[in-house]
Parts: C-alpha cells; sequence; structure tokens
C-alpha cells in the first residue's frame, strides 16, 4: 500500500498559513497576549486549509530558494497587513491616551502584560473596550474575511507593489491620528475651557487660589464626559473595522 503526497499541495497550504500567522500575531483582538501562541499557529493552519482551495489552483512547485523567497514574501505580506490593522485601532487606545493627558491621570501610568499597552486608567480601558466589542459584535470576522480576500489580490509568491503598502500605511496613520481627536476631541474641548475658565478666576479673584480646584474638577469633568465618549465607542469600532477591511483589501 502506498500513499501519494501532492508536494505543490502542501508547499501553497504551508505559505499561506504562514502569511496567516503573521497576521494573528500583529493584528487585534487576535495578537492579545491572552491568546497562546499555539492556539493562534492552530488557527493559522485551520484557515490555511480553509482557504486552500483559492491558493492550491494554478500553483507552481518551486525550487528551494524560489520557496524560501515566497516564504519571506509571505511574511512580510502578512506583517504589512497586520499592521495596518493594528494601526487602525490604535485610534481607539490614541482617544484614550489624549483623555489621560489633558484629564490628568497621565501621572498613573502602568503596563498591561497582556495588551503590552502603556498608558493610564482610559488607554487601558478604550483599549480593552474596543477588544471586546470587536470579538462580540462579530467584527473579527470580517477582518478575517478582509485576510483570505488578500491571497486574490496578493496571490502566493506573485510579488508585492512597494508603493501601494506605503501609500496604505501612510493613509492608515494619517486616519488614526484623525480618528483620535475626534473620538477625545468634545472632551479635549471642555477641559481646555475648564483650564482656560480657571486662569480667568484665577486673575480676577488671585486669593482664591483656583488652581488648586484644578485637578478635582478637571478629573470630574472627564469622569463624566468620559462616560458619553464611552457609550459611542461601538459605533466607533464598527467603523473602524470597516476602515480595517479596506486597508487590508487596499494593498496591491
Amino acid at each position: 500500500m502506498s500513499a501519494t503526497l501532492d508536494f505543490g499541495w502542501i508547499e501553497a497550504v504551508m505559505l499561506a498559513s504562514v502569511r496567516i500567522v503573521v497576521f494573528l500575531v500583529i493584528a487585534p483582538p487576535f495578537s492579545h497576549n491572552a491568546i497562546p501562541l499555539r492556539v493562534k499557529a492552530m488557527l493559522s493552519i485551520g484557515l490555511a486549509l480553509a482557504v486552500s482551495p483559492l491558493v492550491t489552483p494554478g500553483y507552481v512547485p518551486q525550487s528551494t530558494s524560489g520557496y524560501l523567497g515566497a516564504l519571506v514574501l509571505e511574511v512580510v505580506v502578512g506583517g504589512v497587513l497586520g499592521f495596518l490593522v493594528m494601526v487602525v485601532f490604535s485610534a481607539v487606545q490614541s482617544a484614550g491616551n489624549l483623555i489621560d493627558l489633558f484629564g490628568g491621570f497621565q501621572l498613573a501610568q502602568g503596563l498591561d502584560p497582556q495588551s503590552m499597552v502603556n498608558g493610564a486608567q482610559f488607554t487601558r480601558l478604550f483599549h480593552m473596550t474596543a477588544l471586546a466589542l470587536l470579538i462580540a459584535s462579530g467584527g473579527y470576522q470580517l477582518i478575517i474575511t478582509g485576510l483570505i480576500r488578500s491571497y486574490a489580490a496578493l496571490p502566493l509568491g506573485g510579488g508585492l507593489d512597494l508603493a501601494s503598502p506605503v501609500e496604505s500605511v501612510t493613509a492608515a496613520v494619517s486616519q488614526m491620528f484623525l480618528a483620535a481627536v475626534q473620538i477625545a476631541g468634545p472632551l479635549l474641548v471642555v477641559l481646555f475651557l475648564a483650564d482656560a475658565g480657571l486662569g480667568l478666576l484665577t486673575r480676577v479673584a488671585p486669593a482664591l487660589n483656583a488652581f488648586a480646584l484644578g485637578f478635582p474638577l478637571k478629573i470630574l469633568l472627564t469622569v463624566i464626559l468620559g462616560a458619553i465618549v464611552f457609550v459611542a465607542l461601538p459605533r466607533i469600532v464598527s467603523s473602524l473595522t470597516g476602515q480595517a477591511v479596506d486597508s487590508i483589501m487596499g494593498v496591491r
């Protein structure tokens, strides 16, 4: 009894799994350290088997040097796609960082070893909430769908136009900063007006020492208005998910 191995099919599935595993290591919510690397590896192999009907037809087995070159290329493609998703969802974390900075919470920074996020209360709260909403709403399925569709735009070993990833990364970073300011902007304006009002009160009545009330007042405003921003996070995460999928599909 003998068994015949289709080495072309095996090579294609292995290359597909490399792109997927690099993507899962970088892109949220799969990049969270609460998900073991063994689970990420098993998930990548399962997804590679699922996309095998898409990547194996027409694949030609390569030499050792050609296969190693295709392997490196798949690592680069998976890293670029994962980085695009990470940058898009960093907008929520950046908005929390701005709120911490202007609200006076920045002195209480701490490192979250699970998500490797270094920030204060609102930074970590917004980051964890965005990941939870991404999983609860099924947004991660759209991200995986965009990753699978990338095999149609970027076939295995088909080459990569360097201008397209650079353009996509530049657009994603610009959108990240813009989205962060849009999310935290109203609260930042209120905190700025509070500082300006305290400054004017100090000029009018220096004996009151109005700036002594600055920290508790800004903390109170941040907690009250931060709750309003927190309520809007589901719609924000939904919009960011669509932007992440568009960023993945924009790479050619």
